[in-house]
């Protein structure tokens, strides 16, 4: 039986197969904005994925259940709650969506510098930094996405190192971001 936390149940999604920005808005009518955005950064910050059952199946959608003793990697709910914050906020999210930027895995990671450039959390810089150097391109040019709407001019030198990558996405990348800086930060 789906459970809500709170005073009533928390009825399935209509239709699984839908996008998740869909299906998160689903969620947010049933939860409410601020209690959807809790739940995903609760997840993000490594929560039970089990005592999220009935939300998981809105975040992950068809693929979103979580088997015990097999089914999806349990480091699928933290990339799902990151994925979740995409699409409902809470100011309050931003400490845990930092630190899910130093996740092990790679998805989590690269999903949290995705919502830091989408909502434009500053405390996200030095992070991205970090992951520009990431062994994977694609984790590398989100990076230097992130830091062409984030990044401070401190930043730069190491969009501008992006700029001589040996994949071609990560050098469009921080070709796109130093555009993006040059107009934000007047450099």
């Amino acid at each position: 039986m789906a459970m809500l936390r709170g005073a009533h149940e928390l009825p399935p999604p209509r239709d699984l197969r839908l996008p998740p920005r869909a299906l998160l808005a689903q969620l947010r009518d049933a939860l409410g904005e601020g209690e959807c955005a809790r739940t995903c950064t609760a997840l993000l910050a490594g929560a039970d994925p089990g005592a999220y059952r009935a939300e998981l199946a809105y975040l992950g959608g068809a693929g979103g259940f979580l088997v015990p003793g097999g089914g999806w990697a349990a480091y699928w709910a933290r990339v799902w709650g990151a994925r979740g914050l995409l699409y409902v906020w809470d100011p309050s999210s931003e400490p845990t969506v930092v630190a899910g930027m130093g996740d092990p895995q790679w998805r989590v990671a690269e999903m949290c510098l995705k919502v830091s450039a989408l909502r434009e959390i500053a405390a996200a810089g030095d992070p991205a930094v970090r992951l520009a150097s990431h062994e994977l391109s694609r984790v590398r040019a989100q990076a230097v996405r992130a830091l062409g709407v984030l990044g401070d001019t401190e930043h730069a030198d190491t969009v501008r190192g992006a700029e001589e990558d040996d994949d071609l996405s990560v050098r469009r990348a921080a070709e796109l971001a130093l555009r993006r800086m040059r107009e934000r930060l007047d450099l």
